[in-house]
This record gives C-alpha cells, structure tokens and sequence, in this order.
C-alpha cells in the first residue's frame, strides 16, 4: 500500500490545519492507521492513532485536545484535524499503517509497516 500525506503548511500560532492521507495500491479498511511527527533534530514521534473502526483513538499527552483523528474508509482517507497549533508542533508529520493481520493501536513507529512521504507543518509565533 502507498500512503499520500497532504495538507500541511504554513500557519500562525493558534490557528488550524487538516492533513489528509490517502491510500492507493489496498484499501485502508483493514489496517490500524497513526500520525507521527517529526521534528528538526529530534526522533519521530507519535501523534495520534486510529482503529479499523474509526474507535477509541488515542493520542500522545502533546496534543490531546487539540487534535482529532478520524477516519473514512469510504474514501480511504484517515485525517487528522489540528487545532490551537503551537510554535512547538512545528515538524513533518507522516501518516503510517500498520499491518491488516494487526488490530491493536501501537505507539511506536517500529510497529508500523507502511509509511507517507511526510508533510511539513509550520507553526509560526
């Protein structure tokens, strides 16, 4: 499966943006989907992530309440809606899935098998 990233940009602090990741190749239906980011110099961390269903999404003590993931499995699409940005969230976020024989949610990037080209996101103070 190959995964599309979208929708990042340039955004002051407190402002909104929405990234989209679309797949083609498979449908997305079956895989557990996450956002991560990452920022100059640092690791990739996790963001948020989604289950098959589109349920129970979890979210990293960063962003909680602020973001929101969800999902489309109509149009294949999992989104994550970002709001209040701050200066800090200022990274390249990508969007991953992990494998369709896997349903459990996963933190860590090493559990996820296919990953988007990242897009940057830039929180300006």
């Amino acid at each position: 499966v190959q995964l599309q990233a979208s929708g990042g940009g340039l955004v002051q602090a407190g402002g909104s943006l929405r990234l989209s990741c679309t797949a083609s190749g498979r449908t997305l239906n079956s895989n557990v989907m996450g956002w991560f980011r990452q920022r100059s110099g640092k690791e990739r961390e996790f963001v948020a992530a989604v289950s098959l269903s589109g349920g129970a999404p979890v979210y990293a003590d960063s962003v909680k309440g602020r973001f929101t993931i969800s999902r489309d499995n109509a149009k294949n699409t999992v989104y994550l809606q970002m709001n209040f940005l701050k200066p800090e969230d200022t990274a390249v976020y990508y969007c991953a899935a992990r494998s369709p024989a896997i349903t459990v949610i996963a933190r860590s990037h090493t559990q996820y098998s296919y990953w988007g080209q990242g897009t940057q996101v830039t929180v300006s103070s």
